[in-house]
């Protein structure tokens, strides 16, 4: 396939997350990531001496348990330092501060200990677990909503019985898309730029401006929403390429968009029919039978509500689109 039938889409500018929490972040996990193999290394290297240091006495069990602590300690650095906005990580040292005050704490029922160091130690370390707690907490609220934010990602295709040429003249001009785009109202051409008015969820009316930033005839139309001009940004591609076998020729639409509310506005919509992958789909088969048969053909279902006698509707007209089938 051609490189004019992979264009690269222009992201818009598209602020979701504030970068600055997420940048202190990344420095609190190399911070903290920096500490632990620090601390690591000393409790394998020296544990006689750390033993001293927090009161506790230079027996071979304290130096088995302190050495295990420190390959703990060693895994979660180097586990930081490679991904210091990983929540996994950041609770891994929670874990670890946990099982370092149950040695702290049991460490008081031992003799020979040296109180005053084994206090000091277990409340700095009970220091470390309360910022190693709320770094992980941040972290995991902060990916949870950075999960949110990210754009809703729809692919879909179909085949239609036309040449690619037909199919593209039949999109480029843009107001044949209501024609089978069953959520868009209307579309109107100015200048460089095209305004979009289209039905959304619970009959609310959404409306965008939007830009051509890409158009190969016969090959690809490539256009994002113009910001500030819409609360769904969105961008795209739709691709025309000849099927297998001269069956005519295949639509591929790539579109990325944000709902209002994020993935939790899409799963709400979703429940109301209006999936933007359901959508495109379903706009795609009309699409197909405007092209290949000159009219939407409608089932009988969608036109009648609810029980109705078995004939056609009188105010009923199946959708004509001049031209397009000849």
């Amino acid at each position: 396939m051609s490189e004019l039938s992979k264009p690269q889409i222009v992201e818009p500018a598209l602020q979701r997350v504030n970068p600055q929490p997420r940048a202190s972040a990344g420095r609190s996990g190399v911070g903290l990531g920096v500490f632990s193999v620090g601390l690591g290394l000393a409790e394998l290297i020296a544990p006689d001496t750390i033993a001293s240091l927090i009161g506790l006495p230079k027996t071979p069990r304290t130096r088995f348990v302190l050495r295990a602590l420190g390959v703990r300690e060693l895994l979660a650095g180097v586990g930081l330092l490679a991904q210091p906005r990983s929540a996994r990580w950041l609770w891994s040292r929670v874990a670890g501060d946990a099982m370092d005050l149950a040695l702290l704490g049991g460490g008081f029922n031992q003799k020979r200990i040296q109180r005053t160091r084994l206090i000091a130690a277990t409340a700095a370390v009970a220091g470390v677990t309360a910022i190693d707690a709320l770094s992980a907490a941040r972290e995991s609220r902060q990916s949870s909503l950075g999960e949110l934010a990210q754009p809703i990602h729809v692919l879909k295709s179909i085949t239609i019985n036309r040449d690619p040429t037909a199919v593209y003249e039949f999109w480029r001009d843009f107001s044949n898309l209501p024609r089978f785009m069953d959520h868009l109202e209307s579309v109107e051409v100015s200048d460089e730029r095209s305004t979009w008015r289209a039905k959304g969820p619970a009959g609310l009316t959404i409306s965008w401006q939007a830009e051509v930033i890409l158009d190969h005839p016969a090959q690809c139309i490539a256009w994002r929403s113009v910001l500030g001009t819409t609360s769904v940004p969105n961008r795209g591609v739709v691709r025309f390429s000849a099927a297998p076998g001269g069956r005519g020729t295949e639509v591929q639409v790539d579109l990325k968009y944000d709902p209002p509310g994020g993935a939790i506005g899409a799963a709400f919509a979703k429940l109301f029919g209006e999936e933007p992958g359901q959508q495109i789909q379903s706009d795609l088969r009309r699409l197909k039978q405007v092209l290949e048969t000159g009219e939407v053909l409608c089932s009988d279902a969608s036109i009648h509500r609810g029980p109705h006698p078995a004939r056609p509707a009188e105010d009923h007209h199946s959708i004509q689109t001049k031209g397009a089938a000849q």
